[in-house]
């Protein structure tokens, strides 16, 4: 069946440029689907919006990311217009978003977080929040953005200079081992698969580059631990309230003598679908090409989420 597809890109976030990539490349899917595709690119106008979704489409593929894309805003407005949309609703994206309010929810579930605490940056800057190594991390923000490793009782020059993302921030225990990421769909977890960033963590630049990070698919794990790895994604997803797609964050600290401890780091409501990204890759390796990705994605899309 034809459907009216109107795919939401861009953004005013600071990940507007990967947002457009993953949204030309659902589009052009949604177009080899055979549906009739609209490709928006979102600004803050929200009166502009509601007048390129007039008519209304039949549905929303949310391709944007960051912040007003994967926090509960722009699913609130599609909420109230009555627009069935893929990925989750405004209440999963807004907690999954905010890092300290996923903690807690993680916690909950019985996972396992990196020691951490919210701190004012001047904190930080100051040397006073915890002894190093540790992460500091906006508490809003996605695709490892703003995101410092202070190895040392010197703070990021980046944290003193200029910095947009507000004065309260997470500080997190630094975990060594092993970056695991793990894709979940609806209600089954598809697959992990281990990140080696050539820099010194899976920055921005390593998720977005050309040969930034090496990808071993799937994760080299025992049994036991790669099904660990999938069962902590799929309670994640299922504890922050999450639909259609996310991808889970893990550091697996296998640098001891005991046995290896995962830590959950956050869940991504939004994943990339750049020809660079995780879930398209771990669904390929299940034997789901990106097309049939993205058509599972449209034919989960509802509203409510």
């Amino acid at each position: 069946m034809t459907l009216s597809v109107a795919v939401l890109m861009g953004g005013p976030s600071v990940e507007r440029e990967v947002s457009l990539v993953s949204g030309a490349a659902c589009a052009k899917a949604l177009r080899d689907l055979g549906h009739d595709v609209r490709e928006i690119d979102v600004s803050r106008d929200l009166s502009a919006l509601l007048t390129t979704l007039d008519p209304k489409p039949d549905v929303i593929f949310n391709a944007l990311h960051g912040r007003f894309g994967e926090d509960g805003c722009i699913q609130g407005v599609l909420e109230f217009l009555g627009i069935p949309y893929t990925h989750s609703g405004v209440l999963a994206s807004a907690l999954a978003m905010d890092k300290p309010s996923a903690r807690r929810l993680f916690t909950e579930a019985g996972l396992t977080c990196a020691e951490g605490r919210t701190a004012e940056r001047s904190d930080v800057l100051a040397g006073t929040v915890m002894a190093p190594p540790y992460v500091v991390k906006p508490l809003g923000e996605g695709s490892s953005v703003g995101v410092h490793i202070v190895i040392d009782e010197t703070a990021p020059p980046a944290l003193a200079g200029e910095w947009s993302y507000g004065d309260a921030v997470l500080v997190e225990r630094f975990i060594p081992g092993r970056e695991i990421q793990v894709a979940v769909m609806g209600d089954e977890a598809l697959g992990a698969i281990e990140i080696r960033p050539k820099g010194q963590f899976y920055d921005y630049q390593a998720k977005y580059t050309e040969g930034g990070a090496e990808h071993v698919m799937p994760a080299p794990l025992s049994k036991a631990a790669y099904d660990e790895a999938l069962e902590i994604a799929q309670t994640a997803h299922d504890a922050l309230g999450c639909k259609g797609v996310s991808r889970t964050d893990l550091r697996y600290d296998d640098t001891g003598d005991k046995p290896g401890q995962f830590y959950i780091l956050e869940v991504n409501t939004q994943p990339g679908m750049t020809p660079l990204s995780l879930v398209p890759e771990i669904a390929a390796h299940e034997g789901i090409s990106f097309n049939d990705l993205v058509a599972w994605m449209v034919e989960d899309a509802t509203c409510p989420r």
